[in-house]
This record gives C-alpha cells, structure tokens and sequence, in this order.
C-alpha cells in the first residue's frame, strides 16, 4: 500500500503526524528518510508531541543526532525516536538496543538504511522529498507488512 501526500508547510506536516500518531502501538516501526533537513525530525518531534499532549506529558525533543537513541513514555509503552545517521557498523544497532525496542515499542528511524538486513520486515517507510518550493515537501508512506489498513482514513 503507497500513499503520496503533497505537504506545503511545516504546520502541514505536523497535522499529517498527528493523525498518525494514534494509529501507531507496539511494535509498530516507522522508518524516516529523506535528505539532510527533509522534515524527518520534524514530523518525528510532532507525531510524539501529539501522542504525549493528550497525556499531560511535555518535554523537550531533541533531535536524537548525536545521542542517537531518545525515549519517551507513552502509557505502557514508550516511543523510540533513533537517528541513525552517525552509526558506523551494523553492530552499534543491537549496542542501542534497537533491535529489541521494535518488538515492544513505537519506534521512529531516522537514516534507515543503516539498518541494513535489521530492517524490520513489518513497518512504514516514509521518504521524504523536496516539493515545489523551499517549504513544501513531497512525502511518499509505503506500508510493508499488515495492520495498516487504517491508513487509507489518514
């Protein structure tokens, strides 16, 4: 299942997470690519942003570049947001616990293609894309595996 999304501002995208982003529950991967400032980070901040508000939970996200893992509680499961830009083996991957955290987490890889074979084979790729001007971007969401079906109401 693909689905492409014209997004003409950066409001737009965090709309677009926020309607995601309770869709999402454990075990559920979505990996993030795109170019260096893409929106990535961007719609990683919002999607969590929008799971934790209605919690009463606010905190500062920081982009995970250079601790390359930040977690976030969310109930009785927590958010995984993973930049994996910085990694230089495949090892570091199962150091951070990554591996793992698919299992039982919601988790959010940015630079996925460092996951190489450990790329889950249940998941939602997101590639992001510049649009029509400085702002706008052009996102593609491919749904692998199933339990996405819900995407088709987003």
């Amino acid at each position: 299942m693909i689905h492409n999304f014209s997004l003409d501002s950066a409001a737009q995208t965090a709309d677009l997470a926020g309607r995601i982003g309770p869709h999402l529950q454990a075990g559920d991967v979505v990996l993030l690519s795109g170019g260096i400032g893409a929106g990535k980070t961007h719609f990683a901040r919002s999607l969590i942003q929008a799971l934790q508000t209605p919690l009463g939970l606010v905190e500062d996200i920081p982009s995970p570049t250079f601790t390359l893992v930040q977690t976030y509680p969310l109930g009785n499961v927590e958010i995984w947001h993973a930049d994996l830009y910085r990694i230089g083996s495949v090892d570091e991957i199962f150091e951070l616990g990554l591996v793992d955290a698919f299992e039982n987490n919601i988790s959010l890889v940015e630079w996925p293609d460092r996951l190489g074979s450990d790329t889950p084979s249940r998941h939602l790729a997101l590639e992001f894309r510049q649009g029509k001007s400085e702002n706008c971007r052009n996102l593609k969401i491919t749904a692998k595996g199933d339990g996405w079906e819900w995407l088709k109401n987003v």
